[in-house]
C-alpha cells in the first residue's frame, strides 16, 4: 500500500511551496526517461508501469503522516491549509506510458504525467525508484535470456538483492525480460510468475549419506525432482541419482568447472537411460560465463542466474530523470525546458513513434506521415490513468513478457549483441519538435 511519505523531503517542501504560492490550480505536464544507456546496453527494456500504476491510485497522506510532517522544520512556516490539502489529496490526474516490455532508447519517455502541480511532483521519488529499478534488471534479464540461446534461465537472486521486496520485484522484472521464471514464492503469487527450487546443500548435508538426502527428496518431490549433485562429488552424485532410477526431472550442478563437469554428467545420466533428463547449473552465473559455456557446447538445458541478475551487477543503476516539459496556467499554456550543458531537455510533451527501422521523437500533438513504401509507425505512449482513473486493467506479468519477446525480436542484430557498441537504433527529432526547443530556448535566454 503506498504511502505519500515514500518520497522525497523536497518533494513535499516544493508541494508546500506551491501552496503557499498559490500555484496549486497550475497543471504541470512531467515526463521520465534516461538521457544515455547504460554501460553496455543497446536498448532498456521498460518496467515497473504496474506499481506506478498502483501507486499514483492509492497516493494519500495518513493524520499519523502529517503530524509527523507538522514537527519538521522545514514547515514550521507553512500554514494549516496545507496540512488539510495534503489530508484530502488524491491523484485525479492522467498518466500516458508505454506498455511494459518495451525496448526504449536515450530520451524516450517511459511516461508523461500531467496533473495539478502537487500531483506531479510529489511522485516522482517513486517514479524514478520503480522504473530505474525494474527496468535494469529487465534488460538484464534479456540480455542473459540472449546469450542463452534458447536454453532457459531462471532468476535467482532474492537472496543478494538489496531488499526482500526488492528481490520480490526483480523476480518479476525479470521474467519480463525474459526469464522462464523465479525462485521468489512471494513473486509467483503476486504476479502469476512460474516459481522454481528444489533444495540447497544444506538439504543434502542434514543427511549422514548422500544417498538418504537424494532418497527422501524423491519421496517429496516426485517427478518435479532436482538433485543437487556438487555437495561432494559431481560424478559420484550423479551416479547416486540414476541409481535411484524414476522419477526425476533432473540433476542441478552448483561449481566446478562446467565446462568439463556437465558433459561428464550427461553421459553418466544417459547411460543410465535418463536421456530426457535435464542438466541445470548455477553458481555466479552471467551472460558472458553463459556465452562461453553455450560456445563450449556444454550441454547444459537450464541456467539458474542470481546475483549479478538482480541487482544487474555491472550496470546497477539507470540514469532517470523526470522533467517539467509544460505549465498549464488559467488555460494558458508555457512550455519549459532545462539549458544547461550535458543535461538540455526538449519542451513540450511527446509521443515516440516506432518504424521498422527507426523511432521518431516529436511532440504528442504531431501525427507523421510514413515514408514511401515504409510500413506505419507505432505510438509508443498509451493512455493509462485518465482523470484518476484506469483506463483499462494492466496486461500480466505473462503478457508483458510476451510483448517484451516479440518488441526485442524486432530490433536489428547490433542491438541484440553483447559486445557491439551502442547507439545501433536511431532516434531522430522532429522538426516541429525542434522548432519548439528553438523558440523556447530563445526566449528563456533573453
Amino acid at each position: 500500500m503506498a504511502t505519500g511519505l515514500l518520497t522525497d523531503l523536497y518533494q513535499l517542501t516544493m508541494a508546500a511551496g506551491y501552496y503557499e504560492a498559490g500555484k496549486t490550480q497550475e497543471r504541470a505536464t512531467f515526463e521520465l526517461f534516461f538521457r544515455k544507456l547504460p554501460a553496455d546496453r543497446n536498448f532498456v527494456v521498460a518496467a515497473g508501469l504496474q506499481q506506478a500504476v498502483d501507486y499514483l491510485l492509492n497516493l494519500r497522506f495518513t493524520s499519523e503522516e502529517i503530524s509527523y510532517l507538522r514537527t519538521l522544520p522545514q514547515f514550521a512556516h507553512t500554514s494549516s491549509g496545507f496540512f488539510d490539502m495534503l489530508a484530502g489529496l488524491r491523484f485525479t490526474g492522467d498518466l500516458f506510458a508505454v506498455p511494459e516490455g518495451t525496448p526504449l532508447f536515450p530520451n524516450e519517455p517511459f511516461l508523461t504525467l500531467r496533473a495539478p502541480l502537487v500531483e506531479a511532483q510529489i511522485p516522482e521519488t517513486f517514479l524514478l525508484a520503480t522504473f530505474g529499478f525494474q527496468s535494469m534488471i529487465a534488460t538484464k534479464a534479456a540480455r542473459v535470456v540472449k546469450a542463452a540461446l534458447g536454453r532457459g534461465v531462471v532468476e535467482f537472486g532474492t537472496r543478494r538483492a538489496h531488499s526482500p521486496e526488492a528481490g520480490v520485484l526483480a523476480g518479476r522484472a525479470a521474467y519480463i525480460g525474459g526469464c522462464e521464471g523465479t525462485s521468489n514464492t512471494e513473486t509467483g503469487m503476486r504476479f502469476g510468475v512460474p516459481v522454481f527450487g528444489t533444495c540447497a546443500h544444506s538439504w543434502v548435508m542434514s543427511f549422514t549419506h548422500e544417498r538418504d538426502a537424494f532418497e527422501q527428496l524423491q519421496k517429496l518431490l516426485g517427478e518435479n525432482t532436482v538433485y543437487l549433485i556438487d555437495t561432494y562429488d559431481s560424478l559420484e552424485g550423479a551416479r547416486r541419482a540414476v541409481s535411484l532410477g524414476r522419477p526425476m526431472w533432473g540433476v542441478r550442478l552448483d561449481s566446478g568447472n562446467l565446462v568439463e563437469l556437465a558433459p561428464a554428467v550427461r553421459k553418466i545420466l544417459d547411460d543410465g537411460g535418463f536421456r530426457d533428463a535435464k542438466i541445470m547449473a548455477t553458481g555466479d552465473l552471467n551472460e558472458h560465463k553463459i556465452h562461453e559455456l553455450i560456445a563450449a557446447r556444454a550441454p547444459i538445458d537450464l541456467f539458474g542466474v542470481g546475483t549479478e541478475l538482480a541487482t544487474s551487477a555491472d550496470a546497477p543503476y539507470l540514469g532517470v530523470v523526470y522533467k517539467i516539459v509544460e505549465l498549464e496556467v488559467s488555460g494558458k499554456k508555457r512550455y519549459t525546458l532545462k539549458l544547461s550543458e550535458d543535461k538540455r531537455t526538449l519542451p513540450g510533451s511527446k509521443q515516440v513513434f516506432r518504424y521498422a527501422d527507426h523511432d521518431l521523437l516529436a511532440r504528442s500533438t504531431e501525427c507523421p506521415s510514413c515514408p514511401p513504401g515504409s510500413l506505419p509507425s507505432e505510438a509508443l505512449l498509451r493512455p493509462v490513468i485518465i482523470g484518476g482513473r484506469l483506463v483499462e486493467e494492466l496486461p500480466t506479468a505473462s503478457e508483458a513478457r510476451q510483448h517484451a519477446a516479440e518488441s526485442i525480436s524486432k530490433l536489428p542484430a547490433p542491438c541484440l549483441s553483447l559486445f557491439e557498441s551502442k547507439n545501433a537504433w536511431p532516434v531522430e527529432v522532429s522538426a516541429e519538435l525542434e522548432c519548439l526547443y528553438e523558440r523556447v530556448s530563445e526566449g528563456v535566454a533573453r
